[in-house]
């Protein structure tokens, strides 16, 4: 049969591809989150609608009683958690007297600031140029996709690294390809973030959300005790899947809606050295010098974990997992950048004295002035909402409707995963969630049948899909200002529409998962980790 399609004129634009009603909507989100004001005028506005909202709901005499056991840290004597209103003398005075310091204990800007230092000497000495073209030249062109989103999972190990140097080193690897930098990024983002909770080893939030559903369980049974462990099949399972859905939401959704990417719109310094040509002889060289630095910090970081009465073990327990080792890890990524990185600049002749090195901090950190003002606008607006009470109080709601909904079956894990997703909306900290809902769902879901085990990694999952969507997430304004780098025109609701239908298709793939492994399979979550849990 002939072809009746009408033939475009040479030299004419064709027309643009159709888009499918999935992609509107995302046009539709962007759109309308972009008309949002600046991430930094719109952190200030929410800072001081906080503190009226603050004033509304302490005057209403908003108050929920406190899940947590008496004596708990920071619940009250009364056992309730009431709203604050920060309009009240004793507020005006806490704001006044805490900018500062909110803005300095403001957990993500240091770790930014450090870990951007050593970034910086990786940066100029060539280093990280150099190691993007090797791997992409190296590596299967329909693989690199796939790469990213696993490596964002496991980049969780090294705790906050996949933020600090993966999601902008994607960036550069897409704009290498021909490809649109920001649609690496997301790919990038999705697994380090919204891939949060999945893993093949036992990360650092593994001992601190097993201690938090521990105390929960203790409330039925004062003998219970959750493993560290206690997730650890189901997490590493759901690694291929995560990784997997997110290539195919980058590859099918997100890249064709970004469309090509035009350098015009880039700050130009973001795009030296990200051309694609070939290794020369001293970068070679130099990346087999930064190998062997590599090798002399590995057996570093081993000597201090390893061995009995080794230095970054517990101190008092001999712990390796809950560590100065692993609480302190962006010191290690620090020392990795500087010597992996003067390491290569040495031998490729890129670097030749501490000069050098000083000179690849500074550009790292005048790299960084955006974030900067974003994290004091939002540091504001998150102590303020801390202060308040708005967020426990939001939790506690949630889960008390849940309570009340009446359901004993698993579909129970539905209702739950849900509300997870949507108070991960408004705290950003996965154990500051779980230690104010925890004492509430545990016991709970205790009493109708199911292990703490199992609850918590239901909770694993709603509160890992849903980090990419929303600004309380801790590096969302480092994200944003990586992504305004590379398009200057880059807005909340871009990013949101580009983020949005990972969130919802790892919330679907692993609430599926999730039932097919525990009430279909019949398998545990994690070793020695029941599924059910009987009062008798």
């Amino acid at each position: 049969m002939a072809d009746l399609t009408p033939a475009t004129p040479e030299g004419a634009t064709p027309p643009p591809p159709k888009r499918n009603a999935f992609t509107r909507f995302l046009d539709t989100v962007e759109w309308l989150g972009n008309l949002l004001p600046h991430p930094v005028t719109l952190f200030a506005i929410l800072a001081l609608g906080m503190v009226l909202l603050s004033g509304l709901f302490g005057a209403m005499g908003l108050a929920v009683e406190d899940p947590r056991p008496v004596g708990a840290s920071g619940r009250a004597d009364d056992g309730m958690i009431r709203a604050v209103s920060l309009m009240s003398e004793d507020g005006l005075r806490r704001i006044f007297t805490s900018l500062v310091d909110n803005f300095t204990s403001f957990a993500p800007l240091g770790v930014v600031l450090v870990a951007m230092l050593g970034v910086g000497v990786a940066e100029r000495s060539g280093l990280l140029s150099a190691a993007v073209r090797g791997t992409v030249l190296a590596a299967p062109r329909n693989l690199v996709t796939f790469i990213i989103v696993f490596a964002g999972i496991m980049s969780n190990i090294a705790s906050e690294m996949g933020y600090v140097v993966l999601i902008p080193l994607a960036g550069a690897v897409y704009y290498s390809l021909g490809r649109h930098p920001l649609a690496g990024m997301a790919a990038a983002f999705a697994g380090v973030s919204g891939g949060y909770a999945a893993n093949l080893l036992i990360g650092t939030i593994d001992p601190l959300l097993a201690g938090i559903t521990t105390e929960a369980a203790q409330l039925i049974d004062p003998d219970y005790t959750v493993a560290v462990t206690a997730s650890w099949y189901f997490m590493a399972v759901s690694v291929p899947m995560i990784a997997l859905i997110g290539t195919l939401v980058s590859t099918y959704i997100v890249e064709p809606k970004i469309g090509p990417y035009d350098p015009k719109v880039a700050d130009p310094e973001v795009l030296k050295g990200s051309s694609l040509d070939p290794l020369e002889a001293r970068e070679k060289k130099g990346l087999w010098a930064a190998g062997a630095a590599m090798l002399v910090l590995l057996g570093l970081m081993a000597l201090t974990l390893w061995p009995e009465g080794a230095l970054l073990r517990d101190p008092d327990t001999g712990d390796r997992l809950r560590s100065p080792f692993f609480s302190g890890f962006v010191t290690w990524i620090f020392l990795f950048f500087i010597m992996v990185g003067f390491a290569y600049g040495r031998v490729a002749g890129t670097m030749k004295n501490d000069k050098d090195i000083i000179d690849g901090m500074a550009s790292a950190v005048s790299t960084l002035g955006l974030y900067v003002v974003i994290v004091f606008f939002a540091a504001q607006f998150v102590a303020f909402f801390g202060w308040s009470n708005i967020g426990a109080l939001t939790a506690v709601t949630g889960a008390t409707f849940l309570e009340s909904s009446g359901l004993t079956g698993p579909a129970i894990f539905i209702g739950f995963i849900l509300i997870c997703c949507l108070v991960n909306l408004t705290i950003g900290s996965s154990s500051a969630q779980w230690a104010m809902t925890a004492p509430i769902f545990v016991p709970m879901l205790m009493l109708v049948g199911y292990s703490p085990e199992l609850i918590a990694t239901a909770y694993r999952i709603g509160d890992s899909t849903t980090n990419i969507i929303t600004p309380m997430m801790s590096y969302f304004g480092l994200i944003l200002a990586w992504a305004v780098r590379y398009d200057r025109n880059v807005g909340i609701g871009t990013m949101i529409a580009m983020m949005l239908p990972y969130s919802i298709f790892f919330t679907i793939g692993w609430a599926i998962l999730f039932f097919v492994w525990v009430f279909g399979l019949g398998l545990p979550v994690g070793p020695g980790s029941p599924s059910y849990y009987s009062l008798g």
